[in-house]
This record gives C-alpha cells, sequence and structure tokens, in this order.
C-alpha cells in the first residue's frame, strides 16, 4: 500500500526556512546589493522621520512652520537618492578617472572656505561655504576625494607597497596631508578624525605594512594635542569632559551633553513617545543634528537606540562582505575607506551623545540633519551598489530581475508564442 504524497499549492502547510535556508539565502551573490539598498533606504527614512520630529519645536520657535527642517531635509534626501541612482550605475573605471577630478574639486572649494564673504564659521568651525543660496561642507566632498585616490593609487602600487616611499608618497604625503590640513586649518576636528580614519582604513586595505601605523598613530596623536592646545574651546571641552563636577551641571558648560543624557534617561526602556520629547523644546541644542540619537532614545526608548545600532552593524556587515568577495583591489579598498567613513562616524557620534566622549560636533550619518553630509553619504553608498552590482555571479541575477513588467507581461496569451516565432 503507498501513501499519497502531501498535497502541494496554496492550502499546503509550509514550513519557515530554517538557519540552513537563511545562510543559503545569505550566500546568493545579490545579497550584498539588496541588503545595501534595503539598509540604505530604511535609515534614511528613519531618519526624515526623526528629523520632523526633533526639529518640529525649534522650527516653530524660530518662526517657521513645524515642518520646516523635515522640508529642508526631504530635499535633500531627494537629491541624495538620485546621486545614489546614478552613482550605482557608474562603472568601476569611470570611479578612477573621477578620483582626481574629486580631489581638485574638493581641495579647490576648501580653499574657499577661508575667503571673507565665500566661507564662514558656524559653531567655532570654519568649515562652510555659501555661494549664493547654496551652503554646504567642502569637507564633506574631502571624504570621497580620499576614498576614491587612495584606492587608485594603492592599487596601482600594490606590489611596490612594502617600500616605505612607495606607502608614503604621494597619497599620504602629500595628498592626505594636505587634504586634512586644510580641514583642521579650518578647526573641524570632529571631521578631522573621520578623515584619518578614511586614510588608515584605505592603508590597511591597501597592504601598508603594519609597522607605519605605529608611527601614524603617534603623528595623530601629536596633531590632536596641538589642535586641542591652540583653541580654547576646544581644551575647555576636553577639561569639561575630564571634570566629574561639570557633567552634572545641566546649566553649565557642559549643559549640552548633560541635556543629552537626560535625554536617554527620560526615554527609559519604551520611550515616551513619537514626537513627545521634551528636550527638543530649547533645552537640547542641536538635537536634530548632533544629538538626534538622544531624541531617539528618548522617544522611542531603547529599542529604538537598538534599532539604530543594528542598522549600522548590517551596514558595516554588508561593506565588508563587499571587500572580501571583490576580486578588484581598487573596489577592496575604496570599500574599506567608506566603511570607515560611516563607521567611524557614527561612534564619534553616539559615543558623544553617551558620554564616552567629548563633544565635538560630528552629526549621524544618513540620519541626522544635514544637507551636505546626507548626499555624500548616499553618492558613497551608490558607488558601493555599483561595486556589489558587479560582485562574482551578480549581474547575470540583477539583470534577470532588472525588468519585472516585462516577465510579467510575458505570461499573456500569445507573447510566447509570438517569442518562439
Amino acid at each position: 500500500m503507498t501513501t499519497a504524497a502531501p498535497p502541494r499549492g496554496r492550502g499546503a502547510a509550509t514550513r519557515a526556512p530554517g538557519p540552513a535556508a537563511l545562510l543559503a539565502r545569505l550566500a546568493s551573490p545579490v545579497t550584498e546589493y539588496y541588503v545595501l539598498l534595503t539598509t540604505t533606504l530604511v535609515l534614511v527614512g528613519f531618519g526624515l522621520v526623526m528629523v520632523l520630529s526633533a526639529s518640529s519645536a525649534a522650527s516653530v520657535l524660530k518662526g517657521e512652520p513645524w515642518y520646516a527642517g523635515f522640508a529642508r531635509q526631504s530635499g535633500f534626501a531627494a537629491a541624495g537618492t538620485i546621486g545614489c541612482l546614478l552613482a550605482s550605475r557608474v562603472g568601476v573605471a569611470w570611479w578612477k578617472r573621477l578620483s582626481f577630478v574629486a580631489l581638485i574639486g574638493a581641495v579647490g572649494l576648501q580653499l574657499l572656505v577661508f575667503v571673507p564673504g565665500i566661507g564662514y564659521a558656524q559653531g567655532g568651525n570654519r568649515n562652510w561655504l555659501k555661494l549664493g543660496p547654496i551652503t554646504g561642507q567642502p569637507s564633506e566632498i574631502a571624504k570621497i576625494a580620499l576614498v576614491l585616490v587612495g584606492a587608485m593609487m594603492l592599487a596601482n602600487k600594490r606590489r611596490l607597497l612594502h617600500r616605505y616611499r612607495h606607502a608614503v608618497f604621494p597619497y599620504v604625503v602629500p595628498i592626505a596631508a594636505i587634504t586634512i590640513g586644510l580641514v583642521l586649518a579650518g578647526k573641524d576636528l570632529g571631521t578631522g578624525f573621520v578623515l584619518f580614519g578614511i586614510v588608515a582604513a584605505v592603508l590597511f586595505v591597501g597592504g601598508v605594512p603594519a609597522r607605519l601605523f605605529g608611527v601614524a598613530g603617534a603623528a595623530v596623536v601629536a596633531v590632536t594635542m596641538v589642535m586641542v592646545r591652540m583653541s580654547d574651546n576646544r581644551m575647555s571641552r576636553i577639561t569639561n569632559w575630564l571634570s566629574p563636577d561639570c557633567n552634572t551641571d545641566p546649566d553649565g558648560a557642559c549643559g549640552q551633553a548633560v541635556h543629552g543624557l537626560y535625554a536617554l534617561a527620560d526615554g527609559g526602556w519604551w520611550g515616551v513617545g513619537l514626537g513627545a520629547s521634551r528636550e527638543k523644546r530649547g533645552w537640547l541644542p542641536e538635537a536634530q543634528n548632533d544629538f538626534i540619537f538622544a531624541i531617539i532614545g528618548e522617544e522611542l526608548g531603547l529599542p529604538g537606540t537598538l534599532l539604530v545600532l543594528a542598522l549600522f552593524a548590517v551596514l558595516a556587515w554588508v561593506c565588508f562582505r563587499i571587500v572580501t568577495r571583490s576580486d578588484d583591489q581598487f573596489v577592496r579598498i575604496a570599500s574599506a575607506g567608506v566603511m570607515a567613513w560611516i563607521m567611524v562616524q557614527t561612534m564619534i557620534n553616539i559615543g558623544a551623545v553617551i558620554g564616552l566622549l567629548p563633544v565635538i560636533g560630528v552629526n549621524l550619518p544618513l540620519v541626522s540633519a544635514g544637507g551636505s553630509s546626507l548626499v555624500t553619504t548616499l553618492v558613497a553608498l551608490g558607488m558601493l551598489l555599483s561595486f556589489a552590482r558587479r560582485l562574482p555571479g551578480a549581474a547575470p541575477l540583477l539583470a534577470d530581475r532588472s525588468h519585472p513588467v516585462r516577465r510579467s507581461l510575458a505570461i499573456l496569451p500569445g507573447r510566447g508564442l509570438r517569442r518562439r516565432r
């Protein structure tokens, strides 16, 4: 006697995919592309919601509509999304050609920061440009420029990097030194740290001997100490951060950091509810920018902050996958540079909010308000999408999925017959 096979179709019970099936799906050649795309969209969407919430009170206090900050950020998000889509279609050869164009543009714009009437200071840092109605930070372009130039140079000199002069010249000196020096001349130490992180990641993945990193680390420490000593404002921030008394006074010099901790404490486990933050109502400066993570913790509680950390962890993981799976050295180095850029900036921002680091004015990538940061970060992630499209085995699968409408129409009567003819 034979037993009938279990029925298949809509009525059949479906089993949830087990761990083996999930691992098999993650091993797909297109995993990096879709995970990177999804994570980026979720972070940008989540950021827009939180900018709307965090900036509404400040907009009203300025006499603007309550949605003014959200409207500005939405425009930057739209521009960045277009840039991301265009960047995702640019081939590796073109990214190499654009490297020196980006570098020349970044250095030129950074020099304009020191021109009266064009460059101006904000928050103690002279790192802003105003060209007619357009304002922005040219240091954001410097990030992607250092990634591209470093990837191209080190990939071309791969067999020579064991020699000191090839490992250092000309990428570290003079290119990176001049670019970072101009940013530090504008007293933007936070962005300087991010640029140091980019250069370190590019050199590490490029294959520079490890002994050089000790010398480079000592140089970074020396530059940081000089920058701190040269600025009374920066020196006071470090001193206040180290002082246990200052960090308990909400009305003193550490007021911003203290109110950031108040926001996290008020949120507790589950938060006070989206839009219900009290600290954003004039108590916490830069609530929609440098301290948006505190507002997330206040309104959405521990789950909201863990969600942000999980999304950035996924972003780091998918960048690492692109680095390890690509067989193109330029792609590997550039992907590592973008990964360091986003992760170092994220750690500096969140570290300042929770009190592990002094407040040095670095925003949370893709989430905080800020036009030039959002647009350039989305363009950099678009570049990674273009790399993910060209990973081994990914191109045929993505090409097959690129025309869902055409595939749907293929089931209509007569279309298969005409195709066979």
